[in-house]
């Protein structure tokens, strides 16, 4: 079924596979890409949200520039991984057109109030900053929304910013809890599954050979990823198992479990904590047929047309 999507993004070298294949999809009708701080400040992840849709050539997209910062505590930078611009270097054109000029929140609380009950989905990629900030100051249109579908958060899986944290949560933990514990109708990507999507050269060498701009864009891309490895495959694509989850749901098992959001100042400040009294029920990704979401995400970003 094809259903309409908000892409809420921090753009970042596998948040842009993740858009780029969620526009080769025809699964996806795209609203809108709202921006977020995480990877990278506001005004880059927001520039690289445009040049992403440029090079499609989808200046028809809004692009909505969101939370600067995380709801209560400093972000992080993590150009040691997706480079100073946010895009591994990649060459990708600038924006067709400007951001809208109203903030994120506000664009989204306004699309959801015009549109049909539950009709629009939003796929996280990022810091949970700006579905938190619409719960808290606009509840009546967030209650609205049909599903949220995030990457996030380690369940059985050690972090990959604390021990037991992962980026995404990490950086804005607080957002985190408001978000899971708000009721919506969500699921949970966290790295049990994303850490099992990784590419090999193959994998960038048939990108390649398809030849068409978003083709070759995500090879490099992907290309990005293995200098900042060992070489022999890249680091995992988490931001695409949300949009694969939306295409193929069967290739994931599932699990509901009661998990809570660590607040705490310490070093797994956005970790997830199972069974603690007061959790929230949560759909989530436990495991994954991970050479089927690869072939999948290959051959999509692969194909000349859909």
């Amino acid at each position: 079924m094809r259903r309409s999507v908000v892409i809420d993004t921090d753009p970042g070298i596998d948040d842009a596979v993740a858009i780029l294949l969620a526009l080769a999809s025809p699964e996806f009708d795209i609203a809108g890409i709202t921006t977020v701080a995480g990877n990278i400040g506001i005004a880059t992840t927001t520039r690289n949200a445009g040049r992403i849709l440029a090079l499609a050539g989808r200046g028809d997209i809004a692009v909505v520039s969101g939370a600067p910062a995380p709801l209560s505590r400093k972000g992080f930078d993590t150009a040691d991984i997706h480079g100073n611009d946010g895009l591994g270097g990649v060459g990708f054109p600038e924006p067709l057109a400007p951001p809208a000029e109203e903030n994120a929140v506000v664009w989204l609380a306004a699309h959801l109030d015009r549109r049909p009950q539950k009709s629009l989905d939003i796929l996280a990629l990022g810091p949970l900053t700006n579905i938190a900030r619409l719960l808290l100051e606009h509840p009546a249109s967030a209650a609205r929304i049909g599903r949220v579908v995030v990457m996030g958060g380690a369940v059985r899986e050690p972090g990959n910013i604390g021990p037991r944290s992962e980026f995404n949560l990490a950086a804005d933990p607080e957002a985190a809890a408001i978000v899971l514990r708000a009721g919506l109708d969500l699921v949970l990507i966290p790295l049990d599954v994303t850490r099992k999507v990784r590419a090999t050269r193959a994998d960038t060498t048939m990108l390649k050979a398809a030849g068409t701009p978003a083709a070759i864009a995500c090879a490099d891309l992907v290309d990005a990823y293995f200098q900042s490895g060992d070489g022999r495959e890249s680091r995992p694509l988490h931001d695409p198992c949300v949009m694969l989850h939306c295409i193929a749901p069967t290739l994931f098992g599932h699990e509901t479990l009661k998990l809570s959001v660590d607040t705490g100042d310490g070093p797994d400040a956005g970790a997830l904590i199972p069974d603690e009294p007061g959790g929230a029920e949560v759909d989530v990704a436990t495991s994954i047929d991970g050479a089927a979401v690869l072939r999948l995400l290959i051959e999509r970003l692969a194909r000349r047309s859909v």
